[in-house]
């Protein structure tokens, strides 16, 4: 718990803490309680626009002037317990004389009850001052906050909700700062005068802007069903046994939220598509990260945007986080030349997947598991590791199956399933489709409908992967024939379907 953490710095004496948020006001407000929780210590809020405004004698000092801002730390006596919040000071950290002045501080202040803390937008520490700032997480607010701040707002209008629109409203809210759910809720009084059930979607609407301002997550709808996957029943299975493990039941049970999947395996067939029919199923929000876009350009951007990606996740638990193509993100970190800061990314990532008690499920998918570092397929990062191949005949008959009810439910019995399964070794799901929509082509500009002989016609003028990568397939699937993965569909043995394929 923050409060807990931030208040055990304090009494240790450390000297200089920096708090990554956007929440300035609630993290303030935290202080202020944690101040008085350890020997009532003043508290002192200084701005380069306004300067110290502890009270009105104060009259601005240090006014527009960061290093004068630590200097009037000084001046206070040194038994004397305070706290200095400074807003926005990342911005004078490359300053030298602001530099070597915090580092004075960091050795004089261990000694006295005193303590700096930087408040800033983001994680932008120099390398000369890494080792004297401790970095202090600020969650977004739980539950517990959001309801209260819900109530206080019910209070004022004199109006009250059902438990249970309450409850889904809280819910709604989860992963959204106090001033924006204060917000959202401001808009919906001025709506229509009071809160009521339908203002969740307005929550959620909110949430959705604010994953978006991210840059890096993505609320993705899902509409996809298990029963649009063809084939995999080897996955399906085991997901479908997974339905109610969010459930309350399940924690009273004894049973841990589930970790995550890494779905490995060739394009098209199926990966990305799983990922969506889980949220779906499981009634989950879909969270799709581009890990590519936590990579910035400054000293400790990537850091503190994966910290932030993190952070969001959790509080939008329950969810889904799908990662997709992950050994693109990852493929050779060890040979990389970017000052260790896909390392370090890495590390946090990982670190994560294994300790988290979040119920953030982690859906990652790989093309190229030759690509990954080990330590991504050890075990304890994800409860399993499923290979997708290539479909095997039968499963190449379930998604034509699948394709055509959507396309032609009327008249799904005038193609001969059987044949275009036999007629299309090597396939894989997203060929197979492509084939549909040119066959369809065919039949739409000689206005009529298309048939078996117009797809087999399509399937014949598409060369399928696994005959422009052979190499590549040939060693996903010798890695998964040696047992490094479950394989996602049942029937014949890997072996047997290899020598199929060929």
């Amino acid at each position: 718990m923050f409060k807990d953490e931030f208040e055990l710095l304090l009494r240790a004496r450390y000297p200089l803490i920096y708090i990554p948020t956007l929440e300035e006001e609630r993290l303030e407000e935290t202080i202020a309680l944690s101040a008085k929780n350890c020997g009532n210590r003043a508290v002192y809020v200084w701005d380069f626009v306004d300067g110290y405004q502890a009270n009105p004698n104060d009259n601005g000092a240090a006014r527009r002037n960061p290093l004068q801002a630590l200097e009037w730390v000084e001046q206070l006596g040194t038994s004397a317990p305070a706290i200095f919040i400074l807003r926005d000071f990342h911005r004078f950290l490359e300053d030298i004389s602001v530099s070597r002045k915090l580092r004075n501080l960091a050795r004089a202040l261990k000694s006295q009850p005193k303590n700096i803390v930087v408040l800033s937008p983001q994680v932008q520490i120099p390398q000369d001052l890494q080792e004297v700032f401790t970095i202090l997480e600020f969650p977004l607010p739980d539950r517990q906050a959001i309801q209260k701040s819900i109530e206080q707002v019910l209070g004022a209008t004199g109006r009250s909700l059902e438990r249970r629109v309450l409850t889904e409203m809280v819910r709604s809210a989860q992963g959204l700062s106090l001033e924006r759910i204060r917000r959202v809720l401001a808009r919906a009084i001025a709506t229509h005068g009071e809160l009521q059930a339908d203002d969740v979607e307005l929550i959620l609407e909110e949430k959705r802007a604010n994953i978006r301002q991210t840059q890096i997550l993505e609320f993705y709808p899902t509409t996809e069903k298990i029963s649009d996957i063809g084939g995999l029943d080897n996955l399906k299975e085991w997901l479908l046994r997974r339905g109610g493990a969010f459930s309350e039941r399940a924690r009273q049970y004894g049973i841990p939220h589930p970790r995550g999947l890494l779905l490995a395996g060739i394009q098209g067939t199926g990966k990305s598509l799983t990922a969506k029919a889980i949220a779906h199923h499981w009634h989950l929000p879909l969270l799709r990260l581009d890990v590519g876009r936590l990579f910035g350009g400054l000293v400790g951007e990537s850091e503190s945007r994966t910290r932030q990606t993190i952070q969001l996740a959790e509080a939008l638990a329950p969810c889904i986080l799908w990662i997709d193509e992950i050994d693109k993100a990852f493929a050779g970190i060890r040979g990389q030349g970017d000052s260790g800061t896909t390392s370090r990314v890495f590390g946090t990532f990982i670190t994560w997947l294994a300790e988290k008690d979040s119920p953030v499920f982690v859906v990652a998918t790989a093309n190229n598991v030759q690509t990954l570092p080990p330590e991504m397929l050890r075990k304890g990062r994800f409860d399993e590791i499923f290979f997708v191949g290539l479909p095997s005949t039968d499963e190449r008959q379930a998604i034509f199956e699948v394709h055509l009810s959507r396309l032609r439910p009327q008249n799904i019995k005038s193609y001969d399933l059987d044949r275009l399964a036999y007629e299309t070794p090597d396939f894989s799901g997203a060929e197979i489709e492509q084939a549909l929509i040119e066959a369809m082509h065919i039949g739409f500009s000689q206005n009529r409908d298309f048939t078996t002989d117009d797809i087999l016609e399509a399937a014949s003028q598409i060369v399928p992967l696994a005959r422009t990568a052979k190499e590549q397939i040939q060693f996903l699937q010798d890695w998964a024939a040696a047992g490094k993965a479950r394989l996602a569909s049942r029937g014949n043995s890997l072996t047997r379907r290899i020598q199929g394929q060929r």
